[in-house]
């Protein structure tokens, strides 16, 4: 897929390395997650941050955000029925964004890796979303999945709900047809046949879909 602009989220999780520095080189705004930012007041980083969003309920400081990057826009959205993950994409949606790279959004703290994870799904018609992380890259499909990889790539298929007419090629143990259900069926640490693209389709449903490593 490609796209003209492309949006960076950083959550509280990130910690910068050399494996980010493209996907924020290439970034037309970056957009800091609340409290994220107070690594970005300590610490040198070579990253620019265009906007802080979050509803602000640790106490920081707007003058000295300021202070150190002049020019920053501060969002304050203090509705508590969404998560300041999902009111950055809605941000971002409504700012005409179709591509978004999220930094920072898993670990510590599993019950939110797992709502950003199933965010994925509320948004992926209307925008390319990943989440990024260490050791994986996750997506979320309604239709289809595209992608080149090497051979002994693992790669697991996770149903947001039911998933049916789940049809996989390129993968060492395929689905013909079938379904997934999280809690009685997944398609987890499948992995890559040939090196080359790997293509999964579904019928119906949502499909997060995880390029994995260690």
């Amino acid at each position: 897929m490609i796209f003209s602009n492309t949006a960076v989220i950083i959550g509280k999780t990130f910690e910068y390395n050399y494996q980010y520095e493209h996907y924020i080189k290439d970034a037309t705004i970056v957009v800091v997650l609340d409290s994220a930012i107070q690594q970005f007041l300590k610490l040198d980083l070579p990253i620019q941050p265009h906007v802080l969003l979050g509803d602000f309920d640790e106490q920081i400081d707007p003058e000295i955000v300021r202070k150190k990057f002049p020019g920053i826009a501060i969002v304050h959205t203090p509705d508590q029925n969404k998560t300041d993950f999902e009111k950055a994409i809605e941000f971002l949606l409504e700012k005409g964004y179709k591509k978004i790279i999220s930094l920072g959004l898993t670990g510590r703290r599993m019950d939110h890796t797992f709502n950003n994870i199933a965010t994925l799904g509320k948004y992926n018609d209307q925008a390319f979303i990943q989440i990024i992380d260490d050791y994986s890259i996750i997506e979320c499909i309604s239709r289809v999945y595209n992608r080149k990889h090497k051979k002994g790539t693992r790669i697991s298929l996770l149903p947001l709900g039911e998933v049916t007419g789940v049809i996989t090629r390129n993968l060492k143990y395929s689905l013909m047809n079938e379904s997934l259900a999280l809690g009685r069926r997944t398609g987890s640490s499948n992995e890559v046949a040939e090196d080359g693209e790997v293509v999964v389709t579904i019928g119906k449903g949502r499909l997060i879909v995880m390029e994995c490593w260690d």
